[in-house]
C-alpha cells in the first residue's frame, strides 16, 4: 500500500500506531493509499474517503451507506454505533478493540466496495474468479 511519507519504525506517532491493523486488514484491496484527514491517519481509494482513525486513538470512521450502518449498530451496538456528529453522514464508527480482525477486513472491504470506482469493483471480482 503507497504510503505517503516514509518514516523509521521508531519515528511512529502513537495515531499511526494505533491505525496499524486498519492498514493491515486493508492490505490487497486495490489502489488504497494512505493518507491523512482531519489531522489523523486514513486511508482512501482514488482520492476517496474509506476510513481514519479518530483523534481518540480507538475508533476509526468507516463509509457505509446509511441501511447497512443501522443493521451493523443493531446487531453489534459495542463495536458499531454514532455520534450526533455522525447522524447524517453515511459512516459509522468502529471500537477498534472490540471488533475481531476479520470482520474489520470484511467491513473495510465492503467499504471499498462502495467507494471504489465500479471499473476497479468489477476488475477486482474479475481476479478472483
Amino acid at each position: 500500500m503507497p504510503r505517503k511519507s516514509a518514516c523509521s519504525r521508531s519515528s511512529v506517532s502513537p495515531l499511526q500506531a494505533a491505525f496499524e491493523p486498519v492498514r493491515r486488514a486493508a492490505t490487497g484491496l486495490p489502489e488504497v493509499e494512505e493518507s491523512t484527514s482531519y489531522g489523523t491517519p486514513s486511508l482512501k481509494v482514488r482520492g476517496k474517503f474509506l476510513t481514519r482513525l479518530k483523534e481518540d486513538g480507538e475508533t476509526i470512521v468507516l463509509r457505509v451507506d446509511f441501511d447497512n450502518r443501522d443493521a451493523m449498530m443493531r446487531v453489534q451496538p459495542d463495536v458499531f454505533y454514532i455520534t450526533d456528529h455522525y447522524r447524517d453522514y453515511p459512516a459509522v464508527l468502529v471500537r477498534l478493540k472490540a471488533v475481531s480482525r476479520s470482520q474489520l477486513r470484511e467491513v473495510l472491504a465492503d467499504a471499498w466496495r462502495l467507494v471504489a470506482p465500479r471499473s476497479l469493483v468489477a476488475k477486482k471480482r474479475a481476479a478472483a474468479d
